[in-house]
């Protein structure tokens, strides 16, 4: 396993015993936690880290010259080393941390789209969410781009004919595109997507917001210019994701904010930038949120990807083989490869109202348009219901949720 540590000999209750929250009920029923694709929940390690920093040795970073300031940068700084392991990066400096995934995508639209000439385009995909469309809305207003639209297949994947007939006239600067849909659990075939893309000159960005949290990512491998995800997707905390980008990028990249710390001199008449990563890191960061990232980060490797992708594939084939067994259900998409999430409807009953009642039986799961309404439109609906599964879902959960179901289905249809 590159990078990483495969110890996957844990079973899912010594996993879950990590997890101090699902031992909580709701409405007088144990918490059956669904809705992990919009915010994983957290370790006790993420927890502890966090707390000890606070206690013991808290103060801010790469600034001060005493013990707590020299310790707490320390901790900080090997957090990048913690995610440049993890995604095999070649260099920790490589390694920028944001808020989340939608401000690293913000970051390279700002930074490598200033860079861009009118005339010149970004190409994105129908199942992208909010924060892979909107920064490429704006660059495209603000600098006169084009932004071309890949179309997906009725099964939910990428139309990989019309992909490459949006490159083929070499206009395409960037291509920005969901290595894992958060709607169809879609695997986008994020190695063929960037050998097209180079091949026609073009760069490519992976949001990896969904895909990190379910499977082994080796960007050298993947091939990528870009790649993004976000700390509390990761059973890490919010406030804190990471941008990755090849070296020779970001050195020709301009900031995208400006302030302390990203800075090398400054005076009255202007200002020269510190070295990559520091340039894109203006100001205090989340401190605790990285330490706290860096504790989320060894927590799975320890379990390992093979072990979390074996897991999740079972469940995923567990569920959606019980879901089809229910009348009047419908399940969105059928992906080649699909990742921990399954959106769905049912005849008859809203999925507000789907996901009121089954709250009621202490099962938590989204419904929406889970922030990719072109997506959701483009299915032909409203809102959809959707079961998005983690590290500590269990087999008896989903049938507990399949109950729900049966239960809302008699009840609302």
């Amino acid at each position: 396993m590159t990078g990483t540590r495969d110890t996957s000999a844990k079973t899912t209750a010594e996993i879950r015993a990590h997890f101090p929250i699902l031992n909580e009920t709701v409405h007088g029923r144990p918490l059956v936690f669904l809705d992990s694709a919009a915010s994983s929940q957290k370790p006790d390690v993420v927890i502890e880290a966090m707390r000890d920093a606070a206690y013991h040795q808290y103060a801010n970073i790469h600034r001060g010259l005493h013990w707590m300031s020299e310790r707490t940068t320390e901790a900080y700084e090997r957090v990048r080393h913690d995610v440049a392991r993890l995604l095999n990066a070649p260099d920790h400096r490589e390694i920028v941390f944001t808020r989340n995934s939608t401000e690293a995508i913000n970051l390279v639209a700002h930074s490598f789209g200033c860079m861009l000439k009118p005339g010149q385009a970004v190409l994105i995909s129908e199942l992208e969410h909010h924060a892979n469309i909107v920064p490429w809305l704006m660059l495209r207003d603000r600098a006169g781009i084009d932004l071309r639209v890949a179309p997906i297949n009725a099964a939910g994947d990428i139309d990989l004919d019309a992909y490459e007939a949006l490159l083929s006239d070499g206009k395409v600067a960037l291509v920005a595109i969901t290595h894992m849909s958060n709607v169809l659990g879609t695997l986008t075939p994020a190695r063929k997507l960037t050998e097209i893309a180079h091949a026609y000159g073009a760069r490519i960005l992976l949001d990896g917001s969904q895909s990190v949290v379910h499977r082994r990512i080796d960007v050298q491998e993947l091939g990528a210019d870009f790649f993004t995800f976000t700390g509390h997707k990761l059973y890490g905390p919010t406030g804190i994701g990471v941008l990755w980008g090849k070296m020779e990028l970001l050195d020709a990249m301009p900031p995208f904010m400006g302030g302390g710390d990203m800075i090398q001199n400054v005076s009255f008449e202007r200002a020269t930038w510190a070295h990559v990563p520091h340039k894109f890191e203006a100001g205090t960061p989340a401190i605790l949120e990285t330490i706290g990232l860096g504790a989320a980060v060894r927590f799975v490797e320890s379990i390992g990807y093979d072990a979390i992708s074996r897991h999740e594939a079972e469940l995923t084939s567990y569920a959606l083989e019980k879901m089809r067994g229910i009348n009047s259900l419908s399940v969105l998409g059928a992906p080649e490869e699909r990742g921990g999430v399954i959106s769905f409807l049912m005849d008859g009953a809203h999925p507000h109202d789907l996901a009121t009642l089954l709250d009621q039986l202490g099962i938590a799961i989204r419904a929406g348009q889970h922030c990719a309404e072109p997506l959701v439109r483009r299915l032909g609906v409203q809102a959809t219901a959707r079961a998005s599964f983690g590290i500590y879902t269990t087999t008896d959960e989903i049938d507990t949720f399949i109950e729900g179901l049966e239960r809302a289905r008699m009840m609302l249809t």
